[in-house]
């Protein structure tokens, strides 16, 4: 694609800032609050960020990136529904947001041939690395689908222990991906969330021992 690399990676990092600034912000209000939280404003940053890394992904003719991004993208507008952010949304931006992945999908396989040709025979990207890439995404972007199912059983959004667990294995394959990869976007911006990862873990466990020695 005719575009700078500087801007493609510019948005690549635009987006990790949201994801990096998500993860800082939930980490910060669970050390406050002594006990692993969902904010709002973590749901907010996720589909910014997601919104940003699927247009990134787009661009750098990573078929790894844009599918975590799909897998996890409506789990985000469902969780700003169940916080109770979607309605205070301008029609306007429910409109690019919901349909943006949609159309530019609808765009990338009008040619299927071509679409393949990028994605699927991409000298850069072989596709043993192309599938393990892939499974790291699928692996990380189903901590989502896992949150979506306990949190609609719960009936609240929340982010429970299997969350960070699968974040944890997830993050470690991506980063694994974007050494081979040379890819400074996912590299810092998995690198970043690790250390979060652990320690909401870490509080989850805390919380759950003074449970059972309350009972």
């Amino acid at each position: 694609m005719q575009v700078s690399h500087m801007w493609i990676y510019s948005i690549g990092f635009l987006a990790q800032l949201f994801f990096s600034a998500r993860i800082l912000y939930q980490w910060i209000v669970t050390e406050r609050a002594k006990k692993v939280l969902s904010p709002p404003a973590f749901w907010i940053l996720s589909i910014l960020g997601s919104f940003f890394l699927f247009i990134y992904g787009v661009l750098r003719d990573d078929f790894a990136i844009i599918l975590g991004q799909y897998i996890s993208y409506y789990i985000y507008l469902w969780n700003l529904n169940m916080q109770g952010l979607w309605k205070k949304i301008a029609v306007i931006f429910k409109v690019l947001l919901i349909a943006t992945p949609i159309v530019v999908t609808v765009i990338m396989l009008h040619d299927f041939s071509v679409f393949n040709t990028v994605f699927f025979q991409n000298k850069e990207i072989p596709l043993w690395l192309l599938i393990f890439g892939s499974a790291g995404q699928i692996i990380f972007s189903l901590r989502f689908i896992y949150q979506f199912i306990y949190s609609a059983s719960h009936h609240e959004s929340t982010l429970p222990t299997g969350f960070w667990i699968i974040s944890l294995v997830g993050s470690s394959t991506i980063i694994s991906y974007a050494i081979f990869r040379l890819d400074p976007v996912l590299l810092l911006g998995q690198s970043f969330g690790f250390i979060a990862y652990i320690r909401n873990l870490t509080i989850g466990n805390q919380n759950k021992k003074l449970e059972l020695n309350e009972k």
